[in-house]
């Protein structure tokens, strides 16, 4: 084999090991992935059950339920056409509260998110346009006076 050869060869595995590195990135990258949902997304089955998803929305009003222990929390996640019951355990975010914004991650299990991350919405640049749009149609009592 002369020189010319043994470079074409060399070039061509490494251009094979880069393609393959680059494609077990992709499929990590694709497995990590979480995507975005509405209740309304749900309750459509657009959410397999069993998968792991991010759920936005408002925490309906009077829905909060705490248990004696302060750890195992209970709320509804709406978006002024669908909610979900969200299950948690864990301490909630200062800034959560009911008719606010939140964001949820976790797995569904029997129509109801079991939550293992809970996010306070903090601004209004915190949630994707598409909720944001949708929570803007929503009228809570108050803003209904």
């Amino acid at each position: 084999m002369n020189r010319k050869a043994k470079r074409g060869l060399l070039i061509f595995f490494a251009a094979i090991i880069l393609a393959a590195s680059v494609l077990l990135m992709l499929s990590a990258f694709r497995e990590n992935i979480v995507f975005f949902h509405t209740p309304s997304d749900v309750r459509s089955g657009a959410v397999a059950a069993g998968t792991q998803t991010r759920l936005g929305g408002l925490v309906e009003k009077d829905s909060l339920k705490r248990q004696a222990d302060g750890m195992d929390v209970a709320f509804r996640i709406t978006d002024g056409a669908n909610a979900i019951d969200v299950h948690y355990r864990g301490i909630l975010p200062d800034l959560f509260r009911e008719e606010q914004g939140v964001v949820a991650e976790g797995v569904i299990v029997d129509g109801a998110l079991e939550a293992s991350t809970i996010l306070a919405k903090h601004d209004e640049n915190y949630m994707p346009r598409e909720v944001a749009d949708a929570l803007k149609t929503y009228e809570t009592p108050e803003t209904a006076k």
